[in-house]
């Protein structure tokens, strides 16, 4: 979902350069989006049609500019990259992966994810793409 929520904020923004990727530290092999998470982005409106889970590579750590992850004990695990930062460091507070709860969960992780995004965005991409005077700048993927 965070991807998918980042990608309709940016471009409702019209924040072009910028673009996101999920990817889960342990994710499980598949083709398609969780069915819960499917309803909540299609409850909200948001296309996710070329959505497909991966698994997180440490390439993919390394060449993006900014790694954000869901809770501050994920960030700790990849902490020895310094594009790496959690909700929790940019927006103050975790949001924890809601798989295999209801689907009420589900939708009060969307809203979580809703406000995270538009503070990541306010923080990094403000003006439209990556700050230069923040220590994160690296390139232009989030």
């Amino acid at each position: 979902m965070a991807e998918a929520i980042f990608r309709a904020e940016i471009k409702r923004r019209k924040i072009k350069y910028v673009d996101a990727a999920s990817a889960g530290i342990f994710a499980e092999d598949s083709t398609c989006i969780n069915e819960k998470s499917a309803v909540c982005l299609r409850e909200l409106g948001i296309d996710f049609s070329k959505f497909k889970p991966r698994q997180l590579k440490h390439k993919m750590v390394e060449t993006s500019y900014l790694v954000i992850c869901m809770t501050k004990a994920q960030s700790e695990l990849l902490d020895a990259f310094e594009n790496v930062y959690s909700v929790r460091d940019v927006a103050g507070f975790d949001i924890p992966d809601p798989y295999g709860q209801d689907l009420s969960v589900y939708r009060k992780t969307a809203a979580m994810l809703g406000v995270a995004v538009s503070k990541i965005i306010d923080t990094f991409f403000a003006d439209g793409a990556p700050a230069a005077n923040n220590l994160f700048n690296k390139g232009g993927r989030l």
